[in-house]
């Protein structure tokens, strides 16, 4: 894996200040439930950037209205539902104004009507010009989002390509395979 030109497996590399450059969000929200949403997204900033506290809450809250939870910066996570409580995850991410977003499972953990509300945001980030790697079982969402698809399978690229070859088109079986029980269950458009 490369981060701006740094191959991050030479032994050699900065992991440390490349992961600095990174933020992640799981399909578990892990948000400190004894802090409010304003609290949890402005944590990272202050702490590991060394962000001023005024700042870094005033950007948090910035982050929170741009997805749709301007007026939940006081509420704790068990007062947010799942959806909300993702969105601050994704807040709390960008607040470190990372370079490279990873996304792992995202909507896994969601109720169907909420996913939509979480995809919305991240269709928003993908156009805005962040580089996205995204792990995802929504293939409807990541063929008109995605520059490149990379089927796994065991643990291995077994496929990649742009969007339209990979998920319409596939050379490997495993591929097609995976793809067919997805369409047969409604979720390629």
């Amino acid at each position: 894996m490369f981060l701006d030109g740094v191959d991050l497996s030479d032994p050699r590399a900065d992991v440390a200040a490349a992961q600095r450059r990174m933020a992640i969000v799981f399909q578990a929200f892990n948000l400190f439930p004894h802090m409010t949403a304003v609290q949890n997204v402005a944590l990272a900033p202050r702490v590991v950037h060394g962000v001023p506290a005024a700042e870094a809450d005033e950007r948090a809250s910035d982050l929170l209205h741009r997805v749709g939870l301007g007026g939940f910066g006081g509420a704790y996570p068990d007062r947010l539902s799942g959806g909300q409580q993702q969105r601050v995850a994704i807040a709390r991410a960008l607040a470190v104004r990372p370079r490279l977003l990873l996304l792992d499972e995202i909507t896994s953990a969601l109720d169907p009507e909420l996913v939509g509300e979480v995809l919305a945001i991240v269709r928003d980030l993908a156009g805005g010009g962040i580089t996205i790697l995204m792990a995802t079982h929504e293939m409807g969402f990541a063929k008109p989002v995605s520059d490149r698809v990379c089927f796994l399978d065991g643990g291995y690229v077994l496929e990649e390509g742009p969007p339209e070859r990979i998920l319409g088109d596939p050379t490997e079986d495993r591929t097609r395979r995976f793809l067919s029980r997805v369409i047969a269950a409604g979720r390629l458009t």
